[in-house]
Parts: C-alpha cells; sequence; structure tokens
C-alpha cells in the first residue's frame, strides 16, 4: 500500500512538473487530505524537481508544493511547518522565476495556527532583505501584503518586537504601488500600524509620505469593473490612515492647505473632509501654527466657491476645528488658541453682516454659525460679538428687504444646537433675549409676508432654548399667532404659523389650552355676519375656520392638548349632522382630516389612547349611526355624514388610532364594534337612543344601503389592530362580511366588506379553519362569475380581488388559484376591462387596508415573486386570446410592470418588449397611458433589447404625440424626449424624422403640452451639433 501510494505521489510530480499537466495539483491535494501521503513525503518526492538545474524545472516543483500549502495548511504540524519555512526562507535567494511560488507558499504558512514561536520575525526578515516587492508582478505583491495582514492578526507581539525596522520594511515594499486592489491592503496595513500601536520610530514622516502622495484619490475605475473597487472606497480607507494619528499632524496639515489650492472639485472636497476627520483627534498644540493658513483657506472656499458639496464641507471643517480648539485645556501659561482663532474669525467676517445688500453677507455669516454651532465657548464668543451689531443693524434699517435679509441671518444664529449645550448651561442669548422677542413680534405684526414667515421660525428657535420666552412672552406669541390664523389668508404665511404653533405647543401646552384653544373653539363657530356680498363673505369665513381647524390639530401634539381640541372637532361633526351650524361637506371631511392628523401625531401613551377608545371612536359611530339613521326615516334635508366622502374620511381616523390603541384597549375596542355591527349593541355609544333592531350587516331591500355602509367604519377599526388582537366571533363576521359583499348592490358597502374580510383573511393564522372559509368562499365567488347572467358578478369579483390580495401579500398557496381565476376573467366582455385594472390594485399599496402601517402580513418583494410566477401565463394568454381580446392582457401587464423596482424592469424588459409595443398601438387609452408611464425611467437608462427597438418604439410614440387626451400627449412628449439621452449614433438617424412629428404639439392648446414639446424638441435638435450633447 505504501509503495502504491509512493508510486501515485511520483506519478503526479512528474505529470505536473514535466508534463505540464496543472490540474494534478488538485489531485495532489485530494491525496494529501486523504491521508495517501504528508507533505514531507510531498517534498522528498520533488527532490528531483527542486535540485534541478534548470530554473523552470525548480519553479514547477515549488508551485506544485505551494498549490498543495493552499489548500492544505489547516492540518499541517508546527514540525512541519517549521521545515517549510526553513525550505521557503532559503529559497527566496533563487532564481527570480521561483520567487512567485515562494511567496504563495509563504502567504499559505502565515494562515497556519501552528506557525512556530519567532518565525514571522525571520519571514518578515527574508521578505525585506530578499525581495524587491515593487518589481514583482501584481499577484506577488498582494502576496506580500496579505502576508503582513496575515501575520498582524495572529503574530503582532513578534512583529511589534521588530520595532521601526517593521515599519521601514513595509514603506520599502509599498513604495510606488499603483494597483487600487494593492493600495487597499496596503493601507488597510498602514491603519494597523498607527491604530494597533506600531512603533514607527523615525520613520513616521516616511510611513505618512509613502501613503499621502495618492492624496486626494482621483481613481475612476474602468466601465464594468470585475473587482468592484470604487473611488469612495480608496478615500474613505486613505483617509483613515492619514487621520489615524496626531503625529501625522505637522505633515498633513501644510498637504490639506496645498491641496484646497486646486482647481480640481473633488480634490477640494476631499481635502475638507479629510481635514474635518483629523482634527477629531487633534489637539489644540497640533494646529496652532497652521491655524491662519487654515482659515484663510476655508475663508476661500466659502466666499469663492460655486459648488453647494464644497461650502457644506467647508463649513463642516470649520465646526470640526472649532471644535478641536474648544477641548483644548487653559492653564495659567497656555494661550488661548480658541480665542485667537475666533479672533480671526470675527475680525474677516463680522464687517459683513453690516452690509445685508452685498453678496459676502450669506458667506459670513455661514462662517459665523458654523463656528459658533461646535461649542459653548465659541457660541458664547460669537454671540457676544455679533449679535448686538445684528440687533442694531435690523432696528436702524428700513427696508423690507434689508431687514428680512437680517432677520434670516439672525435665525441661524438663534438656531438651538444640541451638540454645543447641555441642559444645565444657560443659554449663550440669555442676554438678547428682550432684543430678540422685540424683534420676533415686531415682525409678527408686519404687513411683508416674508418677514411674518421668517419671524415664525425664529420665534421656533427662541422657544426651544431653555430660557428665552418667558410665561407672559409665550402668552404675547400665541396672541399674535391667533391673529396671524384670523388674519392672514396667504398660504405660506399660514403653514408658517401653523408649523410654529404645533412646534411650541409641545413645550408649552398649558399656555396654548388657555389662550389658543378656546380662541379658536370660538371663531370655528362663530356664524358670518350678512353684510355686503353674502357670497366673499361665506368663502373668506370658511377659509378662516379651515385655517382654524387645521391650526388645531397642529397643536395637538401632546395629550393634554388632544384632550382639549378633539371635543371641538366633534362638536363640529355633531353640529353638521344636527344642522345647528352652517358647516359645508367640504369642512366636514377637513374636520375628519384634522382628527385623523392628531391621530398620528399625538404620543403614544395611555391617556391619549384612553382619549381615542372611551371618547373618539364611540362617538364617530354613533354620529354615523345617527346619520344613517335619519336619512332613513326621514324626507328633510340629510345629514353630511351620511355621503360617502364623510364616511371614507372617518375610516383612517379610526384606523390609526386603532393600529396606535395599547393591547388592552385594543381588545376592548374591537369586541365593542364587532358586537355593535353583528348584534346591535349599542350600549357603549354616547347619546344611546338607538333602535334595539339596528342589523348593520343585513340588506334589507335593494335602495336600503345607508345602514350597510358603516361597514367602512367596521373596517377601520378590526382590519388596522396588530395581528395579536384577537378579533371575537370572527367565524360569523366573515359570513357576514361575505354575504354582505356578494349580495349588496351598493358600491361602498360591497367594496368596503369584502376590503374588510380580506384584511381579516391577511391576519388570520394559518391553519383549517382558514383553509376551509377560504375554500367555501372561492368555491361561491367562482360560481357567481361562471354565471353570465347573474347580476352580483362585480360583487363577487370585487371580493375575489380583494381576497387574491390579502392572500398574495402573505404568500398563501390559494393566492395562484385566484390569480389564475382573475387571468381567465380577462376576456370576459362584461368584467374584461375591470379585471385587467385590477391587477393595478394587486400590485399597489393600499391606503385604508392591507398595508404595513395596519399590522397586515405583507412579505418581503411580493411584487417580484408575483411577476416571476405569472409574466409567462400573461404572454401564453396574449399569444392564444382573439385579436378583440388582447386590449385586457396589455392593459394587466402595463399595471403590473409599473409597479415593479426600477431594476427588475431593466432586467424582465427584454422578454416583454414586444407586448409593450403593442401596448401603444391599442386603442384603449388606458393601456396607452400605463404603458409610457412605465417605459419613461427605463429610457433614462436604457437596456440594449431597447436600443435594438428603436425604430418600432419611435414610430408608436410619434403616432400618440397627436392623441386627444392630454396627459396621453404629455407622457408621449416625456418619453420622445427621453430617448434623445440614447447614444448619440443610435438616434441620429430618427433625428428629423422626429424633428418633424414634434412640430404639432408646439402649437398645442394645452399649456403643458406645448411645454414639454419644446423641452423634448430642443433636446433633439441639439443632437450631433456642437455644443450639444
Amino acid at each position: 500500500m505504501m509503495a502504491a501510494n509512493s508510486g501515485l505521489l511520483l506519478g503526479l510530480v512528474e505529470e505536473f512538473v514535466s508534463g505540464q499537466q496543472d490540474s494534478k495539483a488538485a489531485d495532489t491535494a485530494t491525496g494529501l487530505k486523504a491521508g495517501q501521503f504528508t507533505i514531507l513525503q510531498l517534498v522528498e518526492a520533488l527532490g528531483l524537481s527542486l535540485t534541478s538545474s534548470l530554473p523552470q524545472t525548480r519553479a514547477r516543483g515549488v508551485q506544485l508544493l505551494s498549490q498543495v500549502l493552499q489548500e492544505c495548511y489547516i492540518d499541517l504540524s508546527e514540525k512541519e511547518v517549521e521545515v517549510l519555512l526553513a525550505f521557503y526562507e532559503n529559497r527566496l535567494k533563487d532564481h527570480y522565476v521561483i520567487t512567485p511560488y515562494v511567496l504563495q507558499g509563504l502567504k499559505a504558512l502565515t494562515k497556519c495556527a501552528v506557525l512556530p514561536p519567532g518565525s514571522a520575525v525571520s519571514i518578515l526578515k527574508s521578505v525585506f532583505q530578499d525581495v524587491h516587492v515593487q518589481s514583482m508582478m501584481l499577484s506577488e505583491r498582494a502576496c506580500v501584503y496579505n502576508m503582513l495582514l496575515n501575520l498582524m492578526d495572529s503574530r503582532e507581539t513578534e512583529l511589534k518586537g521588530l520595532g521601526a525596522d517593521f515599519v521601514f520594511g513595509f514603506v520599502q515594499s509599498m513604495d510606488g504601488e499603483r494597483d487600487p486592489r494593492n493600495l487597499l491592503l496596503a493601507f488597510q496595513i498602514a491603519r494597523n500600524i498607527i491604530q494597533r500601536g506600531y512603533d514607527m520610530g523615525k520613520f513616521t514622516e516616511e510611513l505618512f509620505e509613502v501613503t499621502s502622495c495618492y492624496f486626494p484619490i482621483d481613481f475612476s475605475p474602468p466601465p464594468n469593473d470585475p473587482h468592484g473597487i470604487t473611488q469612495d472606497e480608496l478615500i474613505l480607507t486613505l483617509r483613515l490612515v492619514l487621520c489615524g494619528t496626531p503625529r501625522f499632524a505637522e505633515f498633513l496639515l501644510p498637504l490639506i492647505i496645498e491641496k484646497l489650492d486646486s482647481d480640481i472639485q473633488s480634490a477640494k472636497l476631499d481635502s475638507l473632509q479629510t481635514l474635518g476627520a483629523c482634527v477629531a483627534l487633534y489637539e489644540h498644540k497640533d494646529l496652532a501654527e497652521f491655524l491662519p493658513g487654515l482659515w484663510a483657506s476655508l475663508r476661500r472656499e466659502v466666499f469663492q466657491t460655486a459648488s453647494e458639496r464644497v461650502e457644506s464641507a467647508g463649513l463642516a471643517a470649520l465646526s470640526a476645528l472649532t471644535a478641536c480648539l474648544s477641548r483644548s485645556v487653559l492653564s495659567s501659561e497656555s494661550e488661548d488658541s480658541l480665542n485667537g482663532f475666533l479672533d480671526l474669525v470675527l475680525k474677516d467676517c463680522r464687517h459683513h453682516l453690516c452690509e445685508p445688500d452685498l453678496k459676502l453677507v450669506w458667506p459670513s455669516a455661514k462662517l459665523l454659525q458654523a463656528a459658533s454651532s461646535a461649542s459653548y465657548r465659541a457660541s458664547h464668543r460669537v454671540a457676544a460679538s455679533v449679535m448686538p451689531s445684528l440687533v442694531e443693524q435690523y432696528n436702524s434699517r428700513a427696508q423690507c428687504a434689508q431687514r428680512r435679509t437680517l432677520l434670516e441671518v439672525l435665525q441661524g444664529f438663534v438656531q438651538p444646537n444640541k451638540a454645543k449645550q447641555s441642559a444645565e448651561e444657560e443659554s449663550v442669548l440669555q442676554d438678547f433675549r428682550q432684543s430678540l422677542c422685540g424683534i420676533v413680534f415686531s415682525t409678527l405684526a408686519e404687513s411683508s409676508t416674508g418677514l411674518q414667515i421668517t419671524g415664525t421660525r425664529v420665534l421656533t428657535a427662541l422657544g426651544q432654548q431653555k430660557g428665552l420666552l418667558l410665561e407672559k412672552d409665550v402668552e404675547l406669541a400665541v396672541d399674535h399667532l391667533n391673529r396671524l390664523v384670523l388674519e392672514e389668508d396667504d398660504a405660506k404665511v399660514s403653514l408658517a404659523v401653523v408649523e410654529c404653533a404645533g412646534s411650541l405647543a409641545i413645550l408649552y401646552p398649558a399656555a396654548f389650552i388657555r389662550k389658543m384653544v378656546p380662541w379658536l373653539k370660538e371663531q370655528i363657530f362663530t356664524e358670518p355676519m350678512a353684510q355686503g356680498d353674502g357670497d366673499t363673505q361665506e368663502c373668506a369665513h370658511r377659509a378662516v375656520r379651515q385655517r382654524c381647524v387645521t391650526a388645531l390639530a397642529a397643536v395637538s401634539t401632546q395629550a393634554s392638548v388632544v384632550q382639549e381640541s378633539t371635543p371641538i372637532l366633534l362638536q363640529v361633526l355633531t353640529s353638521a349632522h344636527t344642522g345647528s351650524g352652517t358647516f359645508s361637506l367640504e369642512e366636514v371631511v377637513s374636520v375628519c382630516h384634522s382628527l385623523q392628523r392628531i391621530a398620528e401625531q399625538a404620543p403614544d401613551s395611555e391617556e391619549t389612547g384612553r382619549c381615542f377608545h372611551e371618547v373618539i371612536i364611540p362617538r364617530l359611530l354613533a354620529l354615523a349611526l345617527q346619520a344613517e339613521l335619519k336619512g332613513e326615516g326621514s324626507s328633510g334635508p340629510r345629514s353630511p355624514l351620511v355621503d360617502e366622502a364623510v364616511l371614507s374620511a372617518m375610516v383612517p381616523v379610526i384606523s390609526t388610532a386603532c393600529a396606535r390603541l395599547q393591547p388592552a384597549m385594543a381588545d376592548k375596542t374591537v369586541s365593542k364594534a364587532v358586537s355593535l355591527f353583528l348584534d346591535g349593541d349599542v350600549s357603549f355609544l354616547p347619546e344611546n337612543a338607538f333602535p334595539s333592531n339596528i342589523q348593520l350587516l343585513k340588506v334589507r331591500q335593494a335602495e336600503s344601503w345607508s345602514q350597510s355602509q358603516m361597514v367602512c367604519l367596521l373596517m377601520g377599526c378590526v382590519c388596522s389592530l396588530p395581528r395579536t388582537v384577537e378579533v371575537p366571533q370572527i367565524e360569523r363576521l366573515l359570513l357576514e362580511l361575505e354575504e354582505l359583499s356578494c349580495t349588496c348592490s351598493h358600491p361602498l358597502s360591497y367594496t368596503s366588506a369584502a376590503k374588510c374580510y380580506a384584511g381579516l383573511v391577511n391576519k388570520r393564522p394559518a391553519g383549517e379553519s382558514l383553509d376551509s372559509q377560504l375554500e367555501k368562499t372561492v368555491k361561491r365567488l367562482c360560481s357567481e362569475l361562471d354565471s353570465s347572467s347573474s347580476p352580483l358578478r362585480t360583487q363577487a369579483f370585487t371580493l375575489m380581488l380583494w381576497v387574491a390580495k390579502a392572500l398574495l401579500l402573505r404568500y398563501h398557496p390559494l393566492s395562484t388559484t385566484l390569480t389564475d381565476k382573475l387571468f381567465s376573467l380577462l376576456v370576459d366582455s362584461e368584467l374584461g376591462s375591470l379585471v385587467a385594472d385590477g391587477f393595478s390594485l394587486l400590485m399597489s399599496d393600499s391606503p385604508d387596508v392591507l398595508n404595513r402601517r395596519c399590522h397586515a402580513d405583507v412579505r418581503l418583494m411580493y411584487r417580484q415573486r408575483f411577476f416571476t410566477e405569472n409574466s409567462a401565463k400573461l404572454v401564453q394568454g396574449f399569444n392564444l386570446s382573439p385579436p378583440e381580446k388582447k386590449s385586457g392582457y396589455l392593459k394587466a401587464l402595463s399595471h403590473i410592470v409599473n409597479h415593479l423596482p426600477k431594476q427588475v424592469q431593466l432586467t424582465e424588459l427584454p422578454a416583454l418588449l414586444p407586448l409593450l409595443l403593442e401596448a401603444l398601438s391599442c386603442p384603449d387609452q388606458g393601456v396607452q397611458l400605463s404603458t409610457l408611464s412605465c417605459l419613461q425611467p427605463v429610457l433614462l437608462d436604457p437596456p440594449p433589447a431597447l436600443v435594438q427597438q428603436l425604430e418600432a418604439l419611435v414610430t408608436r410614440l410619434l403616432a400618440l404625440t397627436s392623441s386627444p387626451t392630454m396627459n396621453l400627449r404629455v407622457a408621449t412628449l416625456r418619453c420622445i424626449h427621453a430617448l434623445s439621452r440614447f447614444p448619440e449614433h443610435e438616434v441620429m438617424p430618427f433625428r428629423t424624422r422626429v424633428l418633424r412629428g414634434l412640430a404639432p404639439p408646439l402649437d398645442d392648446k394645452k399649456r403643458l403640452v406645448r411645454s414639454e414639446a419644446v423641452l423634448s424638441r430642443n433636446e433633439w435638435f441639439l443632437l450631433g451639433s456642437p455644443g450639444g450633447r
């Protein structure tokens, strides 16, 4: 057996070395792993090869050994490693053709866990002494770097014992490296040297020089680079080296100053970001001699640059520099570096703040604000120097534009900075509190909208800092806000006022409860006086009401305010229902939207939850029920609460509130809601004067739908709860919802019932109970849909569509059956168009049910999965269907593709392109519009398959420019515009034809079409011309 193995080994060696069969290296490694022979036996078998007088033969022998070691290094013993190391170190002195394979073997040995003590030093000394790294090929240089990294991870103590010699050896090895792959390795080694405390000794400058010569990085990866190395990756890795130690400060800071003189924007940006990173580790003494030069460079970049990115980086670097100086610990003999530096900044910038008409006011303000934001000490010094001058300038100026500029500058200094000020520290603006409040309140009384808007922002900033607004100031501020809500009809001012009130109400809820909420209530319920132009008066009064309702919602950010504001909004709904107030339908809907906003922004506290559970939700249900009962039994004016728009606006109020309820309250709420709709239990509703025979889920007669449409409120309640909340009587509830959905003729009622059914099914735990329920429902729906004479086919389709979506989202196996049924209905003469549009619903996010906000079971990438499973079925159905039925498949396909992520669209487009082009010729304008909206983003980055279809695409798009539908013409022109970005040599043949086709839209009767035509034609006109693209 031994002889057989020996013969096998000799044969493998012979075939590899002499027969040049590289595959035998893998066979040799396999035999070694199987125990057929040992590594030392392999060395012995290679004896003649390794001692040959021919360098190429010796190289093949070493190559075989190294390739085997790369596979088997983990199984070596310490004795074997010791022998191999001695062999390899000796071979480094051999012929240069052998060196690459020696380095491969050494790299494998450096991974061994049993590396003998002292061997790491021995390896490195041999490599540094006998190998000129930069004369080697790329892969051999990478071997050396990887060896160093392996040894730094496993034998750090030994390497540190070499002292500065290790750093010197690495510097020599790296000097002149140009390949980005190897640079990443070399930068990692340099970073380890710095961060792990290796002794750099007298070679600190050499290590800096050998790495900083690459700064700033200007590498641009080639197209389709298989290695995936990016410029940003190199920049960040090098930055970690250069900014790794304060010992580099004396070399790095002059380099940064030098590079900031570059005309290349990327070099400036890299230099500024590196400055910001390095000063985080430096002390003031590292920066002292370079501060004037650094400030001059930063000032120049902010004053003169046209790039927002460079300006932002410069300001960030100034802030970081100031923060570094702020950390200096003062002693009696030390110089205050921070004050000295701020003197430079103030000297060059402060006087520009007195010139609000000149362009340097803003760069100067930004520089001062950046320095001020760095620390409490810096902000104190800057504020003391700048604020008196700004206040004086504002008060002495008469022109609105100048005052607005000064106020906006003031806003930058007043804006709170949480990083620089602790809760215990007094605001640096305390000494200027009275002046600032006076300025703000005077601006709020101005007639200039610009001053008013900026004034509200400054007021917000003042309120967010401790001690700057006293109680009397807050009350005065609320009075001003009240007046602005009442008087200012400018949309921008109104928005600014509402935002300011919302921000201040979080901090001072008591003042808003006392001063604003009652005042808003009074304005909401004040009826307009009949005088002058009645319509104009009524319109103005409704605008005031709308602003008051919006403001009331905005300030309801604390539980205490919510408890005061929500009864007012509920009172509006009650007044509208009873007819005691002149509230229009639009105002009632607006109140519902405000209640929804309160539900979204109110804190998740037990107090808020109880308010919604015990007051708001029962009150909304009671009002809706009263309205429905009043509408059925009265011939008088109908309550606006019966209107579909109002009920639809109530749904998100209830769903948002229920989605945020705490578990105990959620259980009680769902129990009461279900008992109301199933059993007519009205005991929890306020003003309980309802008849005892209420059956909200029963359809008694074809025209009686006013009660059944309330099922949308049930949907809002039970479908938004967390999945952990158990819905009582769910079997019975599902049966009732199915019955209502399949038999009711009122669209809102049967659609809401279908959505409610789907929402419950989506969250219901998997199991036999769910499967049997679904099986019965699907059987009934299929029976209804298969009966062409049934009057309820639309209802059955609606329920099937929503159930299909519910199951698709959770990857239920039955979703495939329902999807196949929907595909079969695309050729249905009655339902085909509805079914095609239904695929948009399947793929899009539903706002009120079956979304993550409502805790629905939504799996990742369900759209991609649906497309993958069904695209072939769509194509097949299209090919097999008669010509008059193909439009349904095209519309369904365009809806599906339209909702896919762009990357998936690009991947799948080649296979679907013929169908999408066919869709552009479809007479159905809905199909055309959906297809265009799908194509436009893809045209901006076209795949090769699309370029090959340019002829057909251009022909179809030009034909659509004369469509009778404006939206279709606009979408077509945007696609033609996108085509101009194709490779110039591809689209130039179509230039004349496209320009001729774009002439008629220039005279289109619609302005939007004309503007799109101008943009598109300009791009096509410039194709191929000097100065064009």
